[in-house]
C-alpha cells in the first residue's frame, strides 16, 4: 500500500462505521466521529450497532491496532486529518430533493480547523453539484474538496469495500484526486478519476440502472403469470446473455432500501431541475409501486376474495420485515410496505424477522407499530390464514412446512421471494404461489 495516512470519517452510520473500519484495515488511522454520544459510547465498547458481516471483526482488530478509535464531535476528528469523509445523512424530501443541512453544517464546523492542504471527501450520497455546495461553506483555497461516491451494499458493504468492481474519485484539482487514490492503493481494482459532477451522476447512474433492472424482472414475471410461462427459466435464458447478465433480475416484492428509492426519485429530480423529463426513471418507480401491490393482490386471491374487503379481520404470517437478507435495515423495505398496505385493509399481522425479536430499540419498535412481533417462523404463523414470505433470509429455506401446514389456519404461502421449493410446499399440504412461477 501507500503511505498510511491520518483520516477522519464524520458520520458513523453503515457508511461512514463500513469506510472508517475498511480504511483503517488498509492500515491508515482512522478517527471517526459522531454527535450522537450513545452511539459513540457504544462503538467504544466494541457494540457494533447495525448488522452487517464482517464489520465487527474488523473493527475490533483495527482499535486492538491503534488504528480507529472513535470520538464526539467532527473537529475532533478533523483537526489532525489529512482527509476527511463526510459520510453524514442526506435525507430526501417527497419531491426527490436531497437535504444538504447535515453536509453543510459538518463543512462549516470543520473548515475553519482544518490542516492547510488538507482534502474533504463527500462519501454521502449527494446531488450533482455538491462538491461546490461544500467548497462554498468550507471557504478554504487551501482545502481540495473531492467526491468519492461508495457503491456499498448493505449485508455485504465489508467485502464491497475491500473488493471493489471501481473506485471513483472526481475533483477538480489532479493532485488532490491522486491523493484520495493512493488511500485505495492496496486494492486490487480500477481507479477511475473524473471530474466532480461526472463522479455524483456515476453514483446516481449505477443504482438507477440496477432498480431499473428489478423493475424490468418483476414486469417480465408479472407477464410470466399472465401467458403460462416459468420467470426462472427465462431469468436463465435472458442472463445467460453476457450483454445482460444474471445479477438484479431476481424477482421480488420490489425494490427498497436507503438507496434505490432515494437514488431513483432524485435522479428524476434532478433531470427535471435541469430541463430533462426522466420519463424511463418514472416508469422504475411506478413499476416498484405496482409491484407492491400486485404482493398484496396475491394474499386477497389466497383469501379467496374479490377485492381487498377480503383481508379485512384475515391474519397474516409475515416472513421477513427488513429490505433485503443480510441487514438489519427497514428503511424503505418493501416488506413494511406491503404489510401497510394488508394492514390498512384491515388485516392482522403476524410478523418474525431474525432481526427484530423483541425488545426492540425505540426508533425500531416505533416503524413497527402495529405488527405482531413473534420470536419464530412457526410462532409468526401459527393460525395465519396465509403465510407471506417477504424477505429471503435463508434459514426461511428450512422452514418446517409439514409444522406449518399443522399450525396454519389457512392453506396458502404467498412467496414474494420465490424463495421456497414449490414441490415441498405442495407436499406439505399446502397451495403456494411465488411470482412469476408457473
Amino acid at each position: 500500500m501507500g503511505t498510511p495516512a491520518t483520516i477522519a470519517v464524520i458520520g458513523t452510520g453503515y457508511v461512514g462505521l463500513t469506510t472508517g473500519a475498511c480504511l483503517a484495515h488498509l492500515g491508515h488511522r482512522v478517527v471517526c466521529a459522531d454527535v450522537d454520544t450513545r452511539k459513540i459510547e457504544r462503538l467504544g465498547r466494541g457494540e457494533i450497532p447495525i448488522v452487517e458481516e464482517g464489520l465487527a471483526e474488523i473493527v475490533a482488530d483495527a482499535v486492538a491496532a491503534g488504528r480507529l478509535e472513535f470520538v464526539v464531535g467532527s473537529v475532533n476528528a478533523s483537526e489532525r486529518a489529512d482527509v476527511v469523509f463526510l459520510c453524514v445523512p442526506t435525507p430526501q424530501g417527497d419531491d426527490g430533493s436531497a437535504d444538504l443541512s447535515y453536509i453543510q453544517a459538518a463543512a462549516a464546523e470543520i473548515g475553519p480547523t482544518l490542516r492547510p492542504d488538507a482534502i474533504v471527501v463527500n462519501k454521502s450520497t449527494v446531488p450533482v453539484g455538491s462538491t461546490r455546495v461544500v467548497e462554498r461553506v468550507v471557504q478554504r483555497d487551501d482545502v481540495a474538496v473531492v467526491s468519492n461516491p461508495e457503491f456499498l451494499r448493505e449485508g455485504t458493504a465489508v467485502h464491497d469495500f475491500l473488493h471493489p468492481d471501481r473506485v471513483v474519485i472526481g475533483a477538480n484539482d489532479r493532485s488532490a484526486a491522486e491523493r484520495v487514490a493512493e488511500l485505495y492503493a492496496s486494492l486490487d481494482t480500477e481507479v477511475i478519476l473524473t471530474d466532480p459532477a461526472s463522479a455524483e451522476t456515476i453514483k446516481y447512474a449505477a443504482n438507477g440502472f440496477l432498480a431499473m433492472k428489478i423493475s424490468f424482472v418483476n414486469a417480465i414475471a408479472a407477464m410470466c403469470e399472465a401467458v403460462g410461462a416459468d420467470v426462472a427459466d427465462v431469468v436463465h435464458g435472458i442472463g445467460t446473455d453476457s450483454r445482460i447478465g444474471p445479477a438484479f433480475l431476481r424477482p421480488g416484492p420490489g425494490w427498497g432500501g436507503s438507496c434505490f428509492p432515494k437514488d431513483s426519485r432524485a435522479l428524476v429530480k434532478i433531470a427535471q431541475e435541469h430541463g430533462y423529463n426522466f420519463t424511463m426513471m418514472r416508469g422504475v418507480i411506478d413499476v416498484n409501486d405496482e409491484q407492491r401491490s400486485r404482493m398484496v393482490h396475491k394474499v386477497v386471491h389466497a383469501l379467496g376474495g374479490p377485492d381487498r374487503h377480503a383481508l379485512h379481520g384475515a391474519t397474516i404470517g409475515a416472513l421477513g420485515l427488513t429490505f433485503k437478507a443480510g441487514t438489519d435495515d427497514l428503511r424503505d423495505s418493501p416488506a413494511l410496505a406491503v404489510i401497510a398496505e394488508l394492514r390498512r385493509s384491515g388485516a392482522r399481522i403476524r410478523a418474525y424477522d431474525p432481526t427484530t425479536v423483541p425488545p426492540l430499540e425505540p426508533h425500531r419498535d416505533a416503524m413497527l407499530d402495529g405488527i405482531e412481533l413473534c420470536g419464530s417462523a412457526i410462532e409468526a404463523v401459527t393460525e395465519a390464514d396465509v403465510t407471506i414470505v417477504l424477505t429471503e433470509w435463508p434459514e426461511f429455506t428450512e422452514l418446517d412446512l409439514a409444522k406449518t401446514a399443522e399450525v396454519m389456519a389457512g392453506r396458502t404461502v404467498v412467496d414474494t421471494r420465490n424463495l421456497l421449493d414449490p414441490g415441498r410446499v405442495a407436499e406439505a399440504g399446502l397451495a403456494y404461489d411465488g411470482v412469476g412461477r408457473r
